[in-house]
């Protein structure tokens, strides 16, 4: 049975330092790299947003990141801005091997509409064609890691098995925005009632 690894937007702005930093963010790197050859392809997710995109808090006057707000006709929260489009921090970390990617996934293109799954966009109307990719190469099993645990690995890890596919969350190649205590453990909870399997990088 074929199995697909999925690299949740490992980009410099998500790890310490970074302009949405997720705290101990670059932990999951190491996780990703041990894990990376044991897969028939390996998968990463970029974030990959225009200077305008509506989710920087930046683009709406009178508002502060983490301020929810709506738009488009969606639930959006404000973040600072974060992997704008040929920037170093919308660059992958310089310390997860690159060389295994077989195919990159860019989303939040859209200035309209945020893009927290590989999948979709947050309102599911466009795909990103990463299904059809992984159908066509006859992958069942998707394995997904990365930042952030309670935003877009949740939600890609959801999108997954919304299409049929088997997943595995590792739980210990993720990690959390936390922007309110208990967030990750609630996306756990919500992935588990979803039909996730929840593991450890040792078991997988």
């Amino acid at each position: 049975m074929k199995r697909a690894l999925v690299l949740v937007d490992i980009q410099n702005d998500f790890l310490p330092g970074g302009e949405l930093a997720v705290p101990e963010g670059d932990q999951v790197i190491p996780v990703a790299n041990r894990l990376s050859p044991r897969f028939d392809c390996v998968i990463a997710t970029q974030d990959w947003h225009p200077s305008s995109h509506g989710s920087f808090a930046k683009n709406h006057p009178g508002h502060k990141p983490g301020e929810i707000i709506e738009l488009n006709g969606l639930t959006q929260v404000l973040w600072p801005a974060h992997c704008v489009q040929e920037t170093p921090g919308a660059e992958f970390a310089k310390a997860l091997d690159a060389e295994r990617i077989t195919r990159v996934v860019q989303k939040g293109t859209d200035p309209e509409i945020d893009s927290y799954s590989g999948f979709f966009d947050n309102g599911h109307r466009k795909a990103t064609g990463l299904g059809d990719f992984l159908r066509d190469q006859g992958i069942e099993q998707i394995y997904v890691l990365g930042l952030a645990t309670d935003y877009c690995v949740k939600f890609t890890a959801l999108d997954a098995r919304q299409l049929g596919f088997d997943v595995w969350l590792v739980e210990d190649g993720c990690r959390g925005v936390e922007l309110k205590p208990g967030d990750c453990r609630a996306a756990l909870s919500e992935l588990e009632a979803a039909g996730v399997h929840i593991v450890q990088s040792a078991d997988v």
